[in-house]
């Protein structure tokens, strides 16, 4: 089963965004960086827009954020993207001949519920602004590695 990683490419493309302002920024160059073609990001931009996220105009290449990076959380840019898709399914082919099968995915309902609720509220307290923190502390060690004392 192929996953959805949306969630994870529109934030690449806001950071992209945001840590390249005076660069002319085509969906050709922010597919290279995503390493997808330039229609799927086209696709994710537009929704971005749609949720007031991103601005950009159609023939130009200077996107930017809507909103400051401080104030774009996940949980707006998994909505923008997924709208109320949720993270785990249950699986509805069950065989409906089995007791188990009749009723494990009913019973497992109310905690995917609950796996939701969580994930959503955390998600609610993450911005881009500490995805970009934790980027820049990322690139800091590379440039800067701690090297192991002697003994």
């Amino acid at each position: 089963m192929k996953y959805s990683t949306k969630v994870s490419d529109a934030v690449h493309i806001l950071a992209f965004i945001n840590l390249n302002p005076d660069l002319p920024l085509t969906s050709e160059r922010i597919a290279i960086s995503v390493q997808t073609n330039a229609s799927y990001v086209r696709q994710l931009m537009s929704t971005l827009r749609k949720a007031g996220l991103l601005r950009s105009i159609k023939g130009h290449a200077k996107p930017e954020l809507a909103k400051e990076p401080t104030e774009i959380t996940l949980l707006d840019v998994y909505r923008a993207v997924e709208g109320r898709k949720p993270l785990l399914h249950l699986d509805t082919h069950t065989n409906p001949n089995c007791g188990v099968g009749v009723h494990i995915q009913e019973a497992l309902q109310d905690s995917f519920d609950q796996v939701q609720n969580r994930a959503e509220e955390e998600m609610a307290h993450i911005t881009l602004q500490n995805v970009l923190d934790e980027y820049e502390k990322r690139i800091q060690r590379l440039e800067h590695p701690v090297k192991p004392a002697k003994k």
